[in-house]
């Protein structure tokens, strides 16, 4: 199945193109490491898919099934600032209020899902502030779940994070492929932890869209 497909895909800032005749597609359960150098774009086309920024000519086509508001999105830059006044329930709530204005049952069991999934229930009561870099970010990535369950986009998640919790980070994401489709922004080149299944380069000095395995060979050889 589907998720999502890029056909032709440019946006252009003045004489200035961020990405040109850009084409990918994506199925259920695959896991998208876009890669690339500073400025090339990645954040640009997260917002594309999102519905943020209308691309200056192409189409992002998604799954009838899917629609923008329903993607789990975790940004580069802190949601929360470390000293956000609220507890871990209250910040990954906050996921799913943007599709119910009111906490019904169902929204309620989506956070709570959320939250086991993530392996943060037992901090639940706890307030945001007190958490460690590695829990607080997975704390986001909880709202983000509970905000989707078949597509979550993430910009650079593990900026910040010490080697003991990007691995645990990574090992976390990966589980989570096992049900749903990603798609991950990272500057981490290092070919062990490239975890998907497929890259999209965005350099233009070596574009590329398929298997890891095959990006792996290819910039190695």
């Amino acid at each position: 199945m589907t998720i999502l497909q890029a056909k032709k895909l440019c946006l252009r800032y003045g004489h200035h193109y961020a990405f040109k005749d850009l084409s990918f597609k994506l199925m259920d359960k695959d896991f998208l490491c876009i890669v690339g150098p500073n400025g090339s774009g990645k954040t640009t086309l997260l917002k594309c898919i999102l519905g943020r920024i209308k691309p200056t000519s192409g189409t992002i086509i998604l799954n009838n099934e899917l629609k923008k508001h329903q993607i789990g999105y975790l940004p580069q830059n802190p949601i929360f600032k470390p000293a956000f006044p609220a507890s871990v329930y209250e910040v990954v709530s906050m996921g799913v209020l943007n599709q119910t204005r009111l906490l019904s049952r169902y929204p309620k069991t989506k956070i709570e899902s959320a939250l086991k999934t993530l392996h943060v229930e037992n901090l639940s009561h706890l307030q945001f502030s007190t958490l460690s870099g590695g829990q607080r970010q997975r704390v986001l990535l909880a709202r983000a779940l509970a905000a989707s369950t078949n597509l979550l986009i993430l910009d650079e998640p593990s900026n910040n994070l010490d080697y003991s919790s990007k691995q645990d980070f990574y090992n976390t994401l990966t589980e989570l492929n096992d049900s749903m489709t990603i798609i991950m922004v990272t500057h981490d080149l290092d070919h062990h932890n490239l975890i998907g299944n497929k890259i999209l380069s965005l350099n233009p000095k070596l574009p590329f869209f398929g298997s890891t395995n095959d990006y792996v060979r290819r910039i190695h050889d």
